[in-house]
Order: C-alpha cells, then sequence, then structure tokens
C-alpha cells in the first residue's frame, strides 16, 4: 500500500528460502575462481564450511556483557594473547576483538582523542596521517572530529618521515603507520616515525589491519621486514584484522594496546542508566558471538606451522606477480611493496593503464583502480597461487591491445576513471559521489541510474562516469 515491501503473507519453507538466497548471489564476483583481487580471503569450500560450523555453535551467544557468557570472553582473551606474543607485545598488552579494521581505526582515534583530552586538556585534537593512510582514518577523522593533517610520502611511496617533525604539535593527539599500507603495499618507516612520536609524547598507532595475521609468519619464513610492531618502542597500540589473512570469517578484527591504561580510554562506562549500570570495551553493543568462535576456530586450525605455510604460498605467489609484472616493458611496479599486496602503473606513456584494466574485465578478472598516481592494484592471497600465470598471461594480452590502439584510453571505464582521477575540483567529486550514492538508499533500496553506463559497467564505473560528465559540462559552461 505505502510502495515499501511486505513480509509474505505465509511463512515460506527453509529450503525455499535458502534457494532464494542462493539467487541473490548470481551477480557477485566469483571469488571461488580466484579471479578476485581484493574485498574476500577465500581458501576452499572445506573451510567455509568449518568457519561455518564454529559459528553456529555460538550464533545466538552475545558478547554484550563478558560476565554472562564467559565462554565468549575467553576466547577473546585467548585471541588477544596470542595475538599480543606474534607482535612482540610487552606481558601488559591488552586489547579487544571488533568487528572489523575500520572498528579498529575509530577506536584508536576516540581512545588516543580522550587521552589527549584528559592529560594534556587537548580539544582541538589533530593527528598525522600519512596520505595512503586507510580511509577507515579519514572516517574516524569526520566522526569525532579530529583534524587530519596529511603526511606526504618519498619515493619510494612510504610516508616520508623527514616531514613528520614540522606535522607534530601541541594538537596532536595521535600519530599513524601501516604496516602495509593497502594501496601499493609498502610498510611506512615505523621505527623512525615512532621515536619522533616518542620524542614528541604523543602516542602512534600502526594500521596492520592487512599486515597482522602475514607479516609475523613471513618473518618466521625467513623474509628481512623493517621493524613495524611491538619492538618499536614508539609503537602504543596496533590494529590486525582475523578476518583477512587470519582466514576467519567476517568480521573479525583486534586492536591492542601496551597497556590497560591506554585501553582505558576506549571504555565507555554509564552508571545512571535506569537499566543498569551499563560498561563497553568496543563501538558495538551487542558482539556477535559467533565472529569470536570462527575467529578463535580458524587460529586454532591453522596453528603456526598452518599459518607460516598460508604465508609461504602467498608471497610466491606475490613474488610472481611483482616479477611477472616488472618483466613488462611498459609497465612498473608502483613503490617498494614488501607483500602481500601491489599496485602497478604504465611505464610507457603510449599505455593508459585503466585501457588495461578494462580488458583485464573483460577478460573475467576483477582488479582495482587507484589514482594519485594511476594504477591497478591486486591484494594476493594463498588461493591465487594457481592463477598467477594465467593472469599475467592476460595481462601482457591486455597491455600489447592497448598500445596498439590508443582510442582504448577515451572509451569505456578507462575514461571515466581517467576524468575522476584527474578532475582537479575534488570537492565537487565528493559532492557529486555523495548524491548518486545516496540514492542507493533511498526507501526502497532504489538502484542507481545506470542508462548513462555500459551494461556490464557496476556502481563505480556508473558514479564515475556521472561525475566525468558534471565535470565537462562545467567546463564548457566556463567556456
Amino acid at each position: 500500500m505505502n510502495g515499501h515491501a511486505a513480509l509474505p503473507p505465509q511463512g515460506r519453507p527453509r529450503e525455499e528460502v535458502l534457494q532464494a538466497l542462493r539467487a541473490f548471489a548470481e551477480g557477485d564476483p566469483d571469488y571461488k575462481s580466484n579471479r578476485l583481487w581484493s574485498l574476500v580471503y577465500w581458501l576452499d569450500d572445506a573451510h567455509d564450511e568449518f568457519l561455518g560450523q564454529a559459528w553456529q555453535s555460538f550464533q545466538s551467544a552475545n558478547g554484550l556483557n563478558p560476565t554472562a557468557f564467559q565462554s565468549l570472553k575467553r576466547m577473546e582473551t585467548e585471541i588477544i594473547s596470542v595475538l599480543a606474543g606474534l607482535l612482540h607485545g610487552p606481558p601488559e598488552t591488552c586489547g579487544v576483538v571488533t568487528s572489523g579494521g575500520t572498528e579498529s581505526c575509530l577506536l584508536a582515534v576516540k581512545t588516543y582523542r580522550d587521552m589527549a583530552l584528559a592529560q594534556r586538556g587537548v580539544k582541538k585534537p589533530e593527528m598525522v596521517l600519512p596520505v595512503t593512510a586507510h580511509v577507515a582514518w579519514f572516517k574516524a577523522a569526520e566522526y569525532f572530529g579530529v583534524r587530519p593533517r596529511l603526511l606526504p610520502l618519498d619515493a619510494s611511496l612510504r610516508a616520508d618521515v623527514a616531514q613528520l617533525p614540522g606535522l607534530v604539535n601541541r594538537q596532536t593527539v595521535l600519530v599513524l603507520g601501516s604496516a602495509p599500507e593497502y594501496p601499493h603495499g609498502t610498510i611506512d618507516p615505523i621505527e623512525a616515525m615512532g621515536a619522533i612520536a616518542a620524542a614528541r609524547g604523543v602516542p602512534m598507532h600502526v594500521d596492520a589491519c592487512v599486515g597482522g595475521f602475514i607479516l609475523p609468519f613471513m618473518e618466521m619464513n625467513g623474509r628481512a621486514l623493517p621493524a613495524w610492531d611491538y619492538r618499536v618502542p614508539g609503537v602504543t597500540s596496533i590494529s590486525a584484522d582475523i578476518h583477512k589473512y587470519g582466514f576467519a570469517a567476517k568480521g573479525a578484527s583486534t586492536i591492542t594496546y601496551r597497556s590497560l591504561e591506554l585501553l582505558r580510554h576506549q571504555m565507555f562506562v554509564y552508571q545512571d542508566w535506569p537499566g543498569g549500570v551499563f560498561a563497553s570495551p568496543a563501538l558495538l553493543g551487542t558482539r556477535p558471538g559467533g565472529a569470536y568462535a570462527a575467529a578463535w576456530a580458524a587460529m586454532q586450525h591453522f596453528g603456526e606451522a598452518g599459518y607460516r605455510e598460508l604465508a609461504a604460498r602467498t608471497m610466491q605467489a606475490f613474488g610472481a606477480m611483482r616479477d611477472g609484472i616488472a618483466a613488462i616493458p611498459e609497465l612498473q611496479v608502483l613503490g617498494d611493496p614488501s607483500g602481500p599486496l601491489l599496485a602497478y602503473g604504465a611505464r610507457d606513456r603510449a599505455v593508459n593503464i585503466f585501457a588495461v584494466g578494462d580488458q583485464l574485465d573483460a577478460k573475467g578478472w576483477t582488479v582495482n583502480r587507484l589514482q594519485q598516481p594511476d594504477g591497478l592494484h591486486a591484494m594476493v592471497t594463498a588461493a591465487h597461487d594457481g592463477v598467477v600465470g594465467a593472469y599475467l598471461h592476460d595481462l601482457r594480452e591486455a597491455v600489447a591491445v592497448v598500445k596498439a590502439d590508443p582510442s582504448l584510453a577515451r572509451s569505456g571505464s578507462a575514461a571515466t576513471y581517467g576524468m575522476m582521477s584527474h578532475v582537479p575540483l575534488r570537492g565537487m567529486v565528493k559532492d557529486k559521489v555523495l548524491d548518486l550514492f545516496l540514492q542507493m538508499y533511498r526507501a526502497g533500496g532504489q538502484k542507481l541510474d545506470l542508462h548513462a553506463a555500459p551494461p556490464a559497467a557496476g556502481v563505480v564505473d556508473a558514479v564515475a562516469q556521472k561525475v566525468a560528465g558534471w565535470y565537462v559540462a562545467w567546463k564548457q559552461r566556463r567556456g
């Protein structure tokens, strides 16, 4: 009557409902073929089934009250303790399980903002973020009113530590480094950054949401890495996702601190609620028990040997990708990635890297685009070890096609991504993307208007084309 969806008049049989759910997924990326290079960390159906069984065992349990479901608190305590050891934390290292990397990052900003206010009276908080910091940190800046001061990159696409001292001041509540950063897979100079932060009396957080469950095992396998964890004295907290290279079910992440005195500022307590005194350690109230159980189960199942084997497979695939891309004369790997992810762009100006991405999409690969500098991205997992050869073969063909036909840079998503990444009016880009994205959440879940996009284009392509169109029209009006 009011245009909204309605419950079925009578309940549907369970198998019919499950069949409908399976049909929902028909348009999703086929990650089980390992042709997707982001979003999903998948090994095989047997591991999925195992995680599902672990989740189901505690699917109704709630981590809201740790004194009620003590089983979940035991799992959380063991998860944090194991992770503290992997990260070379001191005996006092503590922390919580969170719903994902974004929650972990938000919590760090909230914690250090509140600590700076309590200890130093900071009322206009700032934090120093490398320009490659994950977008979750910019979301946290907006949510918690902490001004980000951006640290440029050096020639290796790492945070330029030489410029850090000039950005730290009395309002600084946090310095951030990534291990590794998402766009290019480089590890920021954590040791040098930590020394500067410590000398200024400022906390330093390491965002190891990507690396926290693979870098330790890469090191165990003999790979030399720059110091990045609690071995650096200035590092006061670390975020690490279990649902990435820990191969747990989504969503499971962690945030750890050197001491309870730091964690204290993350906690929320309200003593005057009619429902009773309320205390919460993280952002969520209800904390799904299934996520705890699946994370704990994954860690126990793989153990050190299992994670070392997964890391070895991952780095074998990563090395083959990196070397294979570097061997293509028209391309270059961006920065100096340590693994397990990388990005690459065009060395030859006759090759449009976004057009190369279009060719890869047409061959059934799903690749992400980067900007500043333009590039393509790959998050490599152990499951990719069997497809790297096919990917490199298709990549070489894609480069040859694009080089032979420069007009491809002016069509498809190559034209729109190229326009999006180089439009100088970034505020306009933000406003137009917001307007379009918002339409997805209208009553009834209205889809974006894709009439201007190629039939196979996704939401991002449609948004890019819309913004590009607005920019062209703006330039024409300006003459």
